[in-house]
């Protein structure tokens, strides 16, 4: 008997129907979809940038901005181990490209060395060390960055910055943007469905590092544009500048999440949240500067300096400047993906047109249309009523694939290269099943025991060719980019709703029609 128990059906009715109804939004305008009620499914499959057009950056990192980086990094670092090491240091500088610090005690300066030394660390690859370590004149510390040092931190800034990038641009992961790494300091962006940059060029355009820093006591330096030791001079958002002490008391590195919000003047500001860490130090920070003015700063640029009126114990302070909804979310977006190791500029930037898309498109519809029409008159002449069987599971299997994809992927044009490829081959295990079919029935095998065998049969060779073609696709995700990442998903979707459509959807039709006709076969 063809085992088909009567909770299977419906299972697979249900997701039958559940595939159909996420297809059909796609099927209908924009317009259309935007009036259904809430609860129908209202995702619609997203096209790339091929097909819809968009927008296309190229980004390049500034390798001077990561080797500033590095001495104000090894600069932190030594004054905190000389300070914990007792041992007194004057004359610090980060000039023309390296640390520079004098020993006053001339009986410490190998203590001074040793710790240098064990602050610069081996280069993974090369076995050189970030920094070259000498003492010059007896009692001044020098530390120089090597190039192969410089190259290990370019490397991992892009690495990094590639995925800020990415979380900045597409922080619910569903739009299928491309961003790649070009080069050793460039990234490629491309947003479908943008048609101008501006907005994207302005998201990816700041580093958002966030630092929050204690106004200097004295504001004299200003005037003269000498700032004090241990300060800096920054412009304010509103105009103006102001001296700083040059230590973060916080930074952005310590945020666990940002969101644009409304003050009590109605105002938008964001609502940031600190990690423990940061909860600690930006307390301990307020209770000790009650009614001191302290500055937030973003980019280098100081965005207000609101007086401390009383300890900040929470984790949580809200930012404000001026900003209006869109740049408080904005601001609110760089945050929360993190700042930029490494500043970043646009050095080509092109807006694509969605004209070749959309005869891309057309064309790809007209094939797909010929194909499958063709097929299904094939497998109909061909196997009568299974034929038939077969062609309904061909028609849900591409329906069931647009359902899949309309909220998870985006259709590019080797995606539709995928799609039409996956029509062609869904056919590929009916007419295995139905050609084993013919062979048990022809050996003398009963109507029921025919149609029992084919399938089981059948069964292994379609998952044994399907697995090695979802290894193929897994492949081709993992090691390709952009179109080729779009190609093997819409290929995996394929294959799996080909397989489920052609053995289990036709087994389900094949079943309810011999439980009422046992003896009829005709294939």
């Amino acid at each position: 008997m063809l085992d088909f128990p009567r909770w299977k059906m419906w299972a697979t009715t249900l997701a039958c129907l559940i595939g159909v109804a996420m297809a059909i939004p796609s099927m209908f305008p924009e317009s259309m979809v935007a009036k259904w009620p809430s609860f129908l499914p209202s995702a619609r499959i997203n096209l790339g940038l091929d097909l819809a057009g968009g927008s296309h950056l190229l980004l390049e990192g500034d390798t001077s901005d990561v080797a500033k980086q590095r001495l104000d990094q090894m600069e932190d670092i030594m004054r905190q181990e000389l300070r914990r090491a007792k041992i007194e240091v004057g004359d610090m500088s980060t000039a023309g490209g390296r640390l520079t610090f004098l020993v006053r005690d001339p009986a410490q300066v190998d203590a001074a060395r040793e710790i240098a030394n064990a602050q610069t660390k081996p280069v993974a690859l090369t076995g050189a060390r970030t920094f070259n370590v000498a003492v010059v004149d007896g009692a001044r510390m020098v530390l120089t960055p090597t190039q192969s040092g410089l190259d290990e931190a370019l490397e991992n800034a892009m690495k990094t910055a590639r995925e800020v990038v990415y979380n900045r641009v597409d922080p619910e992961g569903t739009k299928e943007v491309t961003v790649i790494r070009q080069g050793k300091d460039r990234i490629l962006v491309q947003v479908p469905g943008l048609q101008d940059p501006e907005g994207l060029k302005a998201l990816l355009g700041k580093t958002a590092r966030l630092e929050f820093k204690m106004v200097a006591p004295d504001q004299a330096s200003v005037q003269t544009g000498r700032p004090a030791v241990g300060t800096q001079i920054l412009p304010m958002l509103g105009g103006g500048r102001i001296a700083v002490l040059r230590r973060a008391m916080v930074n952005g590195d310590q945020l666990v999440d940002a969101q644009q919000t409304f003050n009590e003047n109605n105002e938008p500001v964001v609502s940031i949240r600190f990690d423990s860490r940061g909860s600690k130090a930006f307390g301990r920070v307020t209770q000790q500067n009650v009614n001191k003015p302290f500055a937030i700063v973003l980019d280098e640029v100081v965005l207000s300096a609101p007086v401390i009126q009383q300890p900040i114990l929470g984790g949580q302070a809200n930012i404000s400047g001026s900003f209006t909804v869109q740049t408080a979310t904005d601001l609110a977006v760089q945050l929360r993906s993190g700042q930029l190791p490494v500043e970043l500029r646009v050095i080509e930037e092109r807006t694509v047109g969605p004209d070749l898309g959309r005869d891309s498109i057309y064309k790809a519809v007209v094939a797909g249309i010929v194909g499958t029409v063709a097929i299904l008159l094939f497998m109909w002449i061909t196997y009568g009523r299974f034929g038939i069987y077969a062609d309904i599971a061909l028609i849900l299997n591409v329906v069931i694939i647009l359902g899949i994809m309309a909220p998870f992927a985006t259709l590019t044009l080797p995606g539709i290269a995928g799609f039409v490829l996956t029509v062609g081959a869904a056919v590929d295990a009916n007419v295995i099943i139905n050609e084993r079919i013919r062979e048990e029935h022809k050996r003398g095998r009963r109507v029921m025991e025919a149609v029992q065998h084919g399938y089981d049969e059948a069964r292994t060779a379609i998952f044994d060719a399907n697995i090695t073609n979802v290894i193929a696709g897994l492949l081709l995700y993992y090691f390709g980019s952009g179109p080729v990442k779009g190609f093997a998903v819409v290929m995996m979707i394929g294959i799996a709703t080909s397989v489920f459509t052609a053995v289990t959807v036709t087994r389900m039709f094949v079943s309810i029609w011999l439980r009422k006709r046992p003896t009829e076969l005709r294939i």
